[in-house]
């Protein structure tokens, strides 16, 4: 029964045309094709497609397509690299990698990311998506990498990354974005609040970045700077840019020390001319030759000097001005903080100079010197050593006001020992200083004051014994008559008080 069947398949393909036979055949091959076992989207085969060692998956450089199903859940190194996976899609692994800690696509024309591509194995400590063609790396992509250590994003495609891409790896220590088309530096990496505490090595090299936050740079601790790597980028001239870059030499980080010469920057002006920034300070720019400034402190201040050491977690001690050690639990007013950090209570005078800061872990050693400075005041108090032209000055004033109050301001002795037995006409011709201006209210007396000072030589004054006579009773009868009648008789105290005289010869009312 088969036969006639078989016959009757024979004579319609006999009956069909000889192009439709061509096209019948082709058909059958391409649905031979997709049932056969192939490399592209196939099951995981450790023998033909990949090669399975423990617990690590090699399926580098196997023409794929699709990443291989069916992934045994033990896997922690799974390597894709050097295939056509262009896109990455949220279903690529149906099940948890719980072990797999390490994936490397670099290499495969990839250009898509799902946001949800990594959902499945958010235990990822490594991953490698370098040399590619990504070219936006959207705010969830990384979001569920939390145990993420080291990204490598290298020469892509990236021109923008979204603020908050990054935002949630918080055990990330080293991101390289070198070698694409980025030009924004991003900031947020670097920023005080937002920054990712365990960051260590930031490459953004070979991009387009001109302008870098200069300010948020130089407050870096030693460890980032020592990692920060922004060479090969078309940066705009300026000393601010010198100075960091001269600062890190001096310290001789590695991001400075490895790839002096590739640190360039575009002089201002039409002709965009490129120099290294290591040249500014010549006749470039001029900029100001970099010195280490020391530190400054004021008396009675708690001061913190930090061991702003090149690498992170290492144990560090601490010598004083005169190689004097810091022992804890001594009567010294310095002490080691926990973090390393030295603190001085109450600073003295005597606390300037060098301190040596000795850091040591297993594979490093460091050696920080910090010159202190310690000014001869209080920080909110004025100064104890006063300038030497302003204390001339203020001597001089009150000089100047001392001669005045005795030159002016002597007290008259007539008043001042009413009872001592002295004439009235002696106390009047010895005084020191006239005043015109009457104490009392009394025409008479006022009219008997109004009058002008003369002064005679003393010689003229002495009687026998040459001694003077107060009531000149022996001179000419002219000045006899002009002054006794001024002197007779007792006068009031107002007129003893108000006549005297800042000369030094002796004085006459005439």
């Amino acid at each position: 029964m088969l036969q006639p069947s078989t016959r009757a398949g024979d004579s319609l393909l006999e009956a069909l045309p000889h192009w439709s036979q061509r096209w019948a055949l082709l058909l059958a091959l391409c649905l031979a094709l997709l049932w056969l076992p192939d490399a592209a989207g196939s099951a995981l085969n450790c023998h033909k497609t990949c090669i399975c060692a423990s617990n690590i998956v090699s399926c580098s450089k196997m023409n794929l397509t699709t990443v291989p199903t069916g992934l045994p859940l033990y896997t922690a190194v799974l390597d894709l690299s050097y295939n056509e996976i262009t896109r990455l899609r949220s279903e690529w692994t149906p099940v948890k990698l719980q072990n797999l800690h390490n994936l490397l696509l670099s290499h495969n024309g990839l250009h898509f990311l799902s946001s949800e591509a990594f959902i499945y194995v958010k235990h990822l400590r490594y991953l490698d998506l370098s040399s590619n063609k990504l070219q936006h790396l959207d705010e969830f992509i990384f979001e569920p990498l939390v145990n993420l250590e080291v990204l490598l994003l290298y020469n892509n495609q990236i021109t923008q990354i979204d603020r908050a891409a990054f935002i949630t790896m918080m055990n990330l220590q080293k991101l390289y974005l070198s070698q694409n088309q980025i030009s924004r530096f991003p900031v947020e990496l670097v920023k005080d609040k937002s920054r990712l505490e365990k960051l260590s090595l930031l490459d953004v090299s070979s991009n387009r970045i001109k302008v870098l936050p200069i300010d948020e740079l130089q407050v870096l601790p030693a460890y980032f700077k020592n990692g920060l790597y922004f060479h090969n980028n078309p940066l705009l001239c300026h000393c601010d840019l010198y100075t960091l870059l001269a600062h890190w030499y001096i310290r001789k980080l590695n991001s400075a020390i490895d790839f002096k010469d590739d640190y360039t920057c575009i002089l201002p002006g039409p002709l965009k001319q490129q120099v290294g920034i290591f040249e500014l300070s010549g006749e470039n720019m001029n900029c100001s030759t970099f010195k280490e400034e020391d530190h400054e402190a004021f008396l009675e201040q708690t001061l913190t000097l930090n061991c702003d050491t090149k690498h992170r977690d290492m144990s560090k001690t601490w010598t004083m001005p005169g190689n004097v050690p810091v022992v804890s639990g001594s009567n010294q007013t310095a002490k080691v903080l926990r973090d390393g950090t030295l603190q001085i209570r109450s600073v003295r005078s005597e606390d300037s100079g060098t301190y040596t800061c000795f850091a040591m872990s297993e594979a490093f050693n460091e050696t920080i010197y910090l010159v202190l400075k310690v000014h001869n005041f209080t920080m909110h108090g004025s100064g104890e050593a006063l300038n030497t032209g302003y204390t001339t000055l203020v001597g001089c004033l009150a000089s100047v006001v001392l001669v005045l109050m005795y030159l002016y301001l002597t007290p008259c002795r007539c008043f001042c020992c009413p009872n001592k037995g002295k004439n009235r006409g002696e106390d009047s011709i010895h005084s020191s200083m006239l005043s015109v201006t009457p104490t009392h209210e009394d025409p008479a007396l006022k009219a008997e004051l109004n009058r002008h000072v003369a002064f005679i030589d003393s010689k003229d004054l002495q009687g026998q014994n040459g001694k003077l006579n107060p009531n000149g009773d022996e001179d000419d009868d002219d000045m006899d008559a002009e002054a006794g009648s001024l002197m007779k008789g007792k006068r009031k105290k107002s007129v003893a008080e108000s006549i005297s005289s800042v000369f030094s010869d002796t004085p006459m009312v005439v």
